[in-house]
């Protein structure tokens, strides 16, 4: 590195020693394009190249123009906003919807706007940064409860019952993990203690619940008006980018006017929320796919067991292989790249176990499940 004044400040020259710890702990990042079977990418359906979609995309440049030019409370807004909203309400079964550039932008303005130091707010531990970062900006005091059990948090619920500003803080499926927590319990215990719910379903959106609406639509649709926040991406299954909160109008409006990430952001590309509303119209119509993922999933984690793997609580298309070490992890990625297939190692502090994130989507055949099993088992 060259030698500047700047380069002499502690953090320049902190740098070193700093890669040096990652490079002996097999932790250093790189940023590589897309290359062999897609098996680690979150376009479950395959709609970031659906051609009704890149149509829907070049349309709306040439009715918007290339982008919004300013905040949506300044010059950015455009009705196509609004009836992308709409549409994602009518779809999720919500009053009102708020669209976002992205759902760590809606995951951090929300939870900091919603609440302040007034606040307890109950995390289960495997949460996704953007909900955790939306906590720590917020000012509340942080509870975690253990992965997904909800008798810790019901015991901290108790602990807690008398304070006045309560949120629960969960993903409705598990990005790393591949597992779903049960929202029903969650309604039950938000209601009995007087707790706002709060669920990301940026993994569920698409692929669960009646046409696809989400993991909290699984046989909660009457109760459905009781999760007070639910957060919904485009940037998925849906193929795009760009994230939704629904909500009730009043809480809508309050984002509006509270939500920093919304208020001092340039809106989203006005095309984008074009293409949107074509997404989302596929997506209801996707049964087919969804079935094709489930059972291509079922068979996938049912193979690694019979060769001894271990897929931890996975239910869903995202089905990890647990590993023993950063290295161990980066090899297995690096031969599973070196025969086609694109797998990323995921290794600390991201997860707790390193491992192989395996991703499937709708178009992967079972004769690649099965080459990429066998090449697994050689190992």
């Amino acid at each position: 590195m060259q030698e500047t004044p700047s380069t002499k400040l502690p953090f320049f020259s902190e740098l070193p020693a700093f890669f040096s710890r990652l490079e002996s702990q097999n932790r250093i990042r790189t940023l590589d394009p897309p290359s062999g079977l897609d098996l680690c990418s979150n376009d479950y359906l395959g709609l970031s190249t659906h051609p009704e979609i890149i149509q829907a995309l070049k349309e709306g440049i040439d009715i918007y123009g290339a982008g919004s030019s300013a905040s949506r409370l300044v010059r950015g807004h455009r009705t196509v906003f609004e009836e992308l909203e709409n549409d994602f309400s009518n779809w999720v079964k919500s009053e009102d919807s708020l669209f976002f550039a992205n759902g760590y932008a809606a995951n951090l303005g929300t939870i900091s706007c919603v609440a302040d130091p007034s606040y307890i707010i109950f995390c289960d531990r495997k949460n996704h940064a953007s909900l955790m970062d939306g906590v720590r900006l917020s000012g509340a005091k942080k509870v975690y409860y253990k992965h997904s059990d909800l008798n810790d948090l019901e015991n901290s619920l108790k602990k807690y019952s008398g304070t006045k500003h309560k949120m629960i803080v969960t993903e409705s499926l598990f990005s790393m993990d591949g597992d779903k927590t049960d929202i029903r319990a969650l309604i039950d215990l938000k209601e009995k203690y007087g707790a706002l719910l709060y669920i990301d379903e940026a993994h569920g959106i698409g692929l669960f619940g009646e046409e696809g609406a989400g993991v909290s639509l699984e046989g909660n649709s009457s109760r459905i008006s009781e999760i007070d926040f639910r957060m919904s991406t485009l940037g998925k299954a849906l193929g795009l980018e760009g994230a939704v909160i629904s909500t009730t109008k009043d809480a809508r409006k309050y984002l509006l006017h509270s939500a920093r990430t919304f208020v001092f952001s340039t809106g989203p590309l006005p095309a984008i929320a074009h293409a949107g509303r074509v997404a989302i119209r596929l997506a209801r119509q996707m049964e087919n796919e969804r079935r094709i993922l489930t059972e291509n999933s079922e068979f996938f984690r049912d193979s690694l067991h019979q060769i001894g793997r271990d897929t931890g609580n996975s239910n869903t298309q995202i089905i990890p292989i647990l590993l023993g070490s950063e290295e161990e992890a980066l090899q297995l990625s690096s031969r599973l790249e070196q025969n086609g297939f694109q797998a990323k190692a995921i290794r600390p502090p991201t997860v707790d176990i390193s491992r192989i994130r395996v991703s499937l989507n709708s178009k992967i055949q079972r004769k690649d499940l099965e080459k990429f099993i066998q090449l697994v088992r050689e190992n």
